[in-house]
This record gives structure tokens, C-alpha cells and sequence, in this order.
């Protein structure tokens, strides 16, 4: 039987623990930044686990997923901070998804309920997605379960859409494209001609430093104003505007671009 919920500090809270706690590591997608976001799976899970692992960038900081899912959970859970260094040699990374891996798996090997949350989906350009292939390879016993949470993409669209912004993020027999920025100008261009050509809905990620040039392509093409800029989805600063209404200022790390580039000619 599900718990029922109450509310506490504006958020819903499960009156009663979890019955079943059973030995297990749990990827758990927490979403962009809204504790709301998060599925009830997602909540049940957390609210289950014995340990809740999350990755940090640096020792001692406290890490966006476990900043999003605070509210769910509880003082009595041990934490488990996990450092996924933000660098470009392949080494570090590599070392770090193993270290994860040999840290959650021996956890699990204790008998304990492991959760492993993860920003946004569990699944989508994520660092889950490698801790999860090196539990795989590395330690293939452990048992596994993978719960997807909302993307910044979806948010976005959805939340443009509840501010008098209609953005539906593809539309029946639209494809959607999603992609990290490129770093080139040469690159973005074949990725529109490529978006235009198929008609599907392009979206670009960790846009950054890259928007004033990706800025001027867009004015370029006069696609500006079909274009969502989104910043820091779900969060409490989060700013959602036109494209065209976007200075060609250097922006945060967590910005992204919906870029469409015509309509389907049946519409309401």
C-alpha cells in the first residue's frame, strides 16, 4: 500500500518509513531543481534507502542532487558524498566512475538500500549513466534498479508553456534533438540544417560561455524569436525568456536553448 502523504515546510512528506528495505543500489533522476519534480517512485526510493550517495565536484561541497532532494531525506539516513571530478583528462573520470562503483557495491554487499541520485534524468548525459556501466562490469551481483526523473529540457518546455509561453516541446510526427552546445560555429550550423531539414525540435545544453556566438547564429537565421532560453530550470532563480530578449552575455553553466525552426502545417 502506498504511504500517504502530508505536507511539511510546503512540500509533501511520507507520514510512515518504508516497510521494505531490501539490499540494492537505486539510481534515483531528482530533475532539474524543483523537490516537486521529483516521481513518487523517486521519493519511495530515497525515502527507503538506508544510504543516500551523490556526486559532488569538489570535497566537502554539498552536490545539486542532493540539494534537490534534501527535503526527502531523513536525518536517521547516512549520506555518502561521491567525487566526480568536472575535468577533461579521461583518467580522473574513469577513476572516479570505478571508485563509485567498488563504494556503492561494497555498501550494498552490507545489506543495505543504496541510493545513488542524480540531477535531472538518471539516464541522460548523466554521471550515473557510467557509474551504472562500471557496477556492470565491475561488481555485475549487485542488484540494480534505475528510476528516470524529469530532464531540463521537458521542465523548460512545460514551464514556458504555464507562464502564457506555449511551448510544446514536439509535436506529433516532430522529432526532437537533443545536444550538448557545440563548440564551433561550423558545428551548430550543421546541427540546424540538420534540425530544419528533418523538422525536428533542437535543443542545446550547457550553453554557457558559448551564447554570444551561438546568439549572433541565431539572429543570423532569424530564429531568435522561436527560440526558449531557459536558465537554471526549476530552481528558484530560474529565468525563462525569448531568445530574442536575451543580451549576448556570457551565461551560467546550467542555461539551454529549445530552438524551433517552423510549425506543422495542421495546427488548432
Amino acid at each position: 500500500m502506498a504511504a500517504a502523504l502530508e505536507r511539511v515546510d510546503g512540500r509533501s512528506q511520507p507520514l510512515t518509513e518504508p516497510s521494505i528495505r531490501a539490499p540494492g543500489l537505486t539510481l534515483v533522476g531528482v530533475g532539474p531543481g524543483d523537490p516537486d519534480l521529483l516521481t513518487v517512485a523517486a521519493v519511495r526510493a530515497i525515502g527507503a534507502a538506508d544510504v543516500v550517495a551523490y556526486p559532488v565536484a569538489r570535497e566537502g561541497a554539498v552536490g545539486m542532487a542532493a540539494t534537490i532532494a534534501a527535503p526527502w531525506i531523513g536525518s536517521h539516513q547516512r549520506r555518502l558524498p561521491l567525487l566526480f571530478p568536472m575535468v577533461a583528462d579521461a583518467q580522473p573520470r574513469i577513476d572516479a566512475w570505478h571508485d563509485a562503483a567498488n563504494q556503492l557495491a561494497g555498501t550494498v554487499a552490507q545489506g543495505l538500500a543504496v541510493v545513488l541520485l542524480c540531477e535531472g534524468d538518471a539516464s541522460l548525459f548523466a554521471s550515473a549513466s557510467y557509474v551504472l556501466l562500471a557496477v556492470a562490469e565491475r561488481h555485475p551481483a549487485c542488484p540494480v534498479t534505475v528510476i528516470p526523473g524529469i530532464t531540463s529540457v521537458a521542465a523548460a518546455a512545460a514551464a514556458a508553456s504555464s507562464l502564457a509561453m506555449p511551448w510544446p516541446l514536439a509535436l506529433q510526427q516532430e522529432g526532437l534533438l537533443i545536444r550538448p552546445t557545440p563548440d564551433t560555429l561550423a558545428e551548430l550550423e550543421a546541427l540546424l540544417e540538420q534540425a530544419a531539414a528533418s523538422h525536428w525540435i533542437l535543443a542545446l545544453l550547457k550553453l554557457g560561455h558559448r551564447w554570444s556566438w551561438v546568439r549572433q547564429a541565431l539572429g543570423t537565421r532569424g530564429l531568435l524569436e522561436g527560440s526558449l532560453f531557459a536558465q537554471r530550470v526549476g530552481w528558484p532563480d530560474q529565468l525563462l525568456a525569448s531568445a530574442a530578449a536575451m543580451p549576448a552575455d556570457e551565461q551560467p553553466y546550467f542555461s539551454l536553448l529549445l530552438i524551433r525552426q517552423g510549425w506543422p502545417e495542421v495546427l488548432p
